[in-house]
Order: structure tokens, then C-alpha cells, then sequence
């Protein structure tokens, strides 16, 4: 066990995968350990490099092994693919992690800390509930149209509906429907008012941090995408420039160029879709507003308007 100096830890649930190797690139071991076991079997090895494909849960061993004295680095997974030989299976997993942390071009996740990881969760959540009442609201609108009643779109044709539910007077429904539609009224009720508390908490958070209020007075962002883009990168230095920032959140041109011929598509939807549907939000805002009340504060904006649909980002570089 002295003579390791890299190892490629394939992390899981439950069983987890070790593949270490010495300076010359030479297996030393290759073994599984129970979840218990993880932080124990590191305590007794001397300092080494660590590597862990960038994926639920590595935020945590990383903290954990970092702690312990080790150098750890988080790869993502695509980048770790071509390193795998042959049949994929834990072993080789780990096997293929070893190699790639070890490449000087590979590119690292950097670890996040307790908070960092928090936010995320905030807006994910928030997102999650979101998603939740479109449901509610497609399946009250859904199951009320079978009886024959419809109300416009909006938030005030869903309150006429829940009005037709709770009005027992009205004969056009049966007694089960209408319990089943007070259910999912209660049940919307309540995911509405549980986005406005983590609203609240997204915006508390967003003035709690200076970095986020800078990004605030961007055009096209908001406390929602400020305070994702605070907890999502850790080291805004880690790309080289804006351009780098946009290919990470996948919103630049797919390439499949050759023989000098750049040849680009669609954007590469690489990055984080979360992130990118903010930005995507925020830029048609701009573009809105930009609409209504003229482009003159922007002119390159009216140049883009006049070459590209509202809609295309990203085709001439300067999405």
C-alpha cells in the first residue's frame, strides 16, 4: 500500500470499486468496499491522488477524502468514457478513472462546498414543485373538459374551474369527480404556496451575497438565475473567457468540422439545462424589452436582430 500514488475510486450506493496504481503506472490493488469501509481504508493510506468521476454524491467523498490528507479530482464521466476497455463494469470503471485523472489535459470539476451544494438544491426543488403544479393544473383542466366544462388559459381559468369544484350546487359534476378535483385543488393549493416560501428563500439568499447582486444588474438576470450561477460556479477564473463560460453551459454551436471546413450546428446542450433555461429566459426578456422600447441602449443587439431570428442564439459568436 506505500507505493500507491494514484487510485480511481468508482463510487456507488453501496459497494464501491478501488483501482490503485504506483508511480511507474503499475497495478497494486484492485479490490470493493463496503460503504463503511471507504473512509477507514483511506485513513491508513499515506497521501495520494484520488480520482472520482463527477457524479451524484462525489461532492461529499471529495470533502471527506480531501479532509483525510488526500489530492482528489472529480472527472466527468463523458471524459472518463474513452479510457473504459472493453466490457463496462465496476472494475473497469474504476480502472479507466485511474487513467484519465492522470492525463495532463483532462479537465476537473471543482469541489463544492456545503453551501455550494445547498442553493442548487434550493432551485432544484423549486423547480421540481413547479413542475408538479403544471401537472395538477393539465389534469384538473383534463379531467373537468370530460364533463364538458373548459375555462380560458391562465391562472384565472384554473380558479373559475376550482370555483365549478367547490360550488355543490352545481350538478354537472358527480360527487367521486368532485372529490377527486378537491383533492387536486387542496394539493395545488398547497405547491403554490410552497414556491412562494422558497422564492422567498431565493431571494434572502440572493441579498445575503454581494457577488450575486453584482450579476443582478446584468440585463436578462435575475435574483433566480444570479444565485444559480453563484452556486453552480465555484471559481469564475477557471474559463478563459466568455466564450469558454458559454460552451460549459452548452449554449454555442455544435461543431463537426474537418479539413478546414467549419462546419456548426444547433447548440451543443452540453451544460446544465437548469442554467441554460434561465438564460434562455433572460435573453428573450431582454430581447422583449428591447422590442418595445427600442434597441438603442444595445446597438449591437438591433445588429443581431436584423441578421438572426428572436429564437437563434449563439450562430455568429456573439450569443
Amino acid at each position: 500500500m506505500q507505493s500507491i500514488s494514484t487510485i480511481g475510486l468508482d463510487i456507488a450506493k453501496s459497494v464501491f470499486q478501488v483501482h490503485g496504481v504506483d508511480a511507474a503506472g503499475q497495478v497494486i490493488m484492485r479490490r470493493q468496499l463496503r460503504r463503511r469501509h471507504v473512509l477507514p481504508f483511506f485513513q491508513k493510506l499515506p497521501p495520494c491522488l484520488v480520482g472520482i468521476e463527477a457524479c451524484a454524491s462525489s461532492h461529499y467523498w471529495s470533502r471527506e477524502l480531501e479532509t483525510l490528507g488526500h489530492t482528489v479530482r472529480l472527472t466527468r464521466p463523458a471524459y472518463v468514457k474513452p479510457y473504459v476497455k472493453r466490457q463496462k463494469n465496476d472494475t473497469t470503471d474504476a480502472e479507466a478513472i485511474c487513467g484519465a485523472v492522470t492525463r495532463p489535459n483532462m479537465r476537473f470539476v471543482p469541489t463544492n462546498t456545503v453551501e455550494q451544494q445547498s442553493c442548487p438544491m434550493l432551485h432544484r426543488a423549486r423547480h421540481l414543485f413547479i413542475r408538479q403544479q403544471t401537472a395538477v393544473i393539465n389534469s384538473i383542466r383534463a379531467y373537468l373538459a370530460e364533463f364538458g366544462i373548459v375555462a380560458p388559459v391562465g391562472r384565472r381559468g384554473v380558479e373559475q374551474l376550482l370555483e365549478v369544484v367547490a360550488n355543490t350546487a352545481d350538478r354537472r359534476l358527480p360527487e367521486v369527480a368532485r372529490a377527486c378535483l378537491a383533492a387536486l385543488g387542496s394539493q395545488l393549493r398547497a405547491l403554490k404556496a410552497q414556491i412562494l416560501e422558497f422564492d422567498r428563500r431565493i431571494i434572502a439568499w440572493h441579498r445575503s451575497s454581494a457577488t450575486s447582486k453584482r450579476l443582478d444588474a446584468i440585463p436578462g438576470v435575475g435574483p433566480a438565475l444570479a444565485t444559480a450561477l453563484v452556486a453552480s460556479v465555484a471559481d469564475a477564473n477557471a474559463f478563459r473567457s466568455g466564450r469558454d463560460f458559454s460552451a460549459w453551459v452548452g449554449l454555442v454551436p455544435k461543431q463537426n468540422s474537418s479539413g478546414g471546413k467549419d462546419k456548426l450546428g444547433s447548440i451543443s446542450k452540453q451544460g446544465d439545462r437548469y442554467l441554460r433555461s434561465l438564460f434562455t429566459a433572460g435573453t428573450l426578456a431582454v430581447i422583449r424589452y428591447a422590442k418595445i422600447h427600442g434597441t438603442g441602449h444595445w446597438p449591437w443587439l438591433t445588429g443581431l436582430l436584423t441578421r438572426r431570428p428572436t429564437k437563434v442564439m449563439g450562430h455568429d459568436g456573439q450569443g
